[in-house]
């Protein structure tokens, strides 16, 4: 792990994006409520943020971060679902990746509670969207 010891405890702020692709079928079951598994998004959600609160336990070179939030919200589409995480902290180190395990993670969750319904579901797109905080400032991805 780097030694971020000596450097200032500043606000970090970091959004990511993940897609999973769907058919209209598991679609309309999400939007009705009719997974067998339960709240899909709900589900989802949970997953996301508990993910993103052991990042540090999922990837070994992670530092284990003080979270102060994290975010999942979704946007059902025709062909999937657009997962947008938020995480945020004030410490010496962005909290980049917390954001986007918590994306990989939900997407991974809806795949496993409609994995029933269909085999060609897919997962995409996972990427930073943007970061605020620290020495290196603002990133905020071109589209």
């Amino acid at each position: 792990m780097i030694d971020v010891g000596a450097k200032k405890d500043t606000k970090r702020i970091a959004r990511a994006q993940s897609y999973i692709k769907l058919n209209a079928g598991i679609i309309g079951l999400i939007k009705s409520h009719k997974i067998p598994k339960g709240n899909v998004l709900e589900a989802a959600r949970f997953a996301g943020i508990l993910a993103a609160k052991n990042t540090a336990g999922l990837l070994p070179l992670c530092h284990n971060l003080p979270l102060n939030f994290v975010g999942v919200e979704f946007q059902v589409r025709k062909d999937g679902v657009l997962i947008n995480t938020e995480a945020r902290c004030t410490g010496k180190t962005g909290v980049e990746m917390e954001a986007l395990v918590a994306a990989s993670v939900a997407a991974l969750t809806i795949y496993d509670m409609c994995k029933m319904f269909a085999q060609d579901l897919e997962i995409g797109e996972i990427y930073l969207l943007e970061k605020l905080g620290g020495k290196s400032g603002h990133y905020k991805r071109r589209t």
